[in-house]
């Protein structure tokens, strides 16, 4: 068999996984381009996760996402990290080289920027103070992609403090820390406000948090998805922000696995959004 001949495969690995909305959107995405591969939903326990990860090469495989619970231990199973995913201390993308090679990269914190520039043209991280609720996973790649776009203070509210000030020891002089009973205080003046939390989810309690400190002028990101448009997010566009839902950053995060895998860029419209929201 020649390499024309090889159809690429790519997938996401995790466990559950049966909930993935990216099986749905790179195949979107493969007919729309015209493209040979596939992608397929994976799931792998945590004990088999090395024996899975050096066995798909061999299988045809150019590379694959990776989710929960995984994101931190492909980083060890990896020849190659990129700084980011060092930083974030997770990866999400991982590329099977031709020479053997496993190479590991986070593009959350990219699917972050890219969303909330395609969806708030005039947004400026570097005008003002970032608010980010939460201390988790999701919120280091923000917090990296907000550092790297030039934000000068990144106030944080977590309801454990002890996981926001893992944050600041790490991240330095720019992260704030503020306790969760005195969350709605660092919104004061912040011009990005953004919930990596899971409160507003489908089936969770809405993030509750008192938004009189709020200015009209912040763009207020949910990362949340289901539903796309939270309470939290209703609550700040009553109040005159503009709003991002969190879909465009699960899109925008797929986009430099997918071009590396299959050799072209996609595009994230419309079209892209609704192959994912259908049912």
């Amino acid at each position: 068999m020649t390499e024309i001949d090889r159809i690429p495969l790519a997938g996401v690995i995790g466990s559950p996984i049966a909930h993935s909305r990216s099986p749905r959107l790179h195949a979107h995405w493969l007919k729309r381009l015209g493209l040979p591969g596939y992608y397929i939903p994976m799931d792998v326990a945590q004990a088999d996760l090395r024996q899975v990860i050096q066995t798909l090469p061999k299988a045809g495989f150019v590379g694959a996402n990776v989710t929960i619970p995984h994101k931190e231990s492909v980083l060890a199973l990896a020849d190659f990290v990129t700084d980011r995913a060092a930083l974030i201390g997770a990866a999400n993308t991982l590329i099977f080289r031709p020479d053997g090679k496993i190479h590991a990269d986070n593009t959350d914190g990219y699917g972050f920027l890219a969303n909330l520039r395609q969806n708030a043209p005039n947004w400026d991280p570097a005008s003002g103070p970032a608010a980010v609720f939460g201390a988790g996973g999701a919120a280091r790649a923000v917090i990296v992609s907000l550092i790297e776009a030039g934000a000068p203070e990144i106030r944080i509210a977590n309801r454990t403090r002890t996981r926001a000030e893992t944050l600041r020891q790490e991240f330095g002089a720019k992260i704030v820390i503020e306790d969760w009973v005195r969350a709605g205080d660092i919104l004061e003046d912040a011009v990005t406000v953004v919930n990596t939390t899971a409160l507003g989810m489908a089936g969770k309690p809405d993030l509750s948090i008192p938004l009189d400190a709020l200015s009209p002028k912040a763009v207020v990101n949910d990362l949340v998805y289901t539903p796309l448009k939270t309470t939290f997010l209703k609550q700040a566009e009553e109040r005159g922000c503009t709003v991002v839902d969190g879909l465009g950053m699960l899109l925008h995060q797929a986009v430099p696995g997918f071009e590396r895998w299959f050799g072209e860029r996609p595009e994230v419209d419309e079209a892209a959004r609704a192959a994912v929201l259908e049912e």
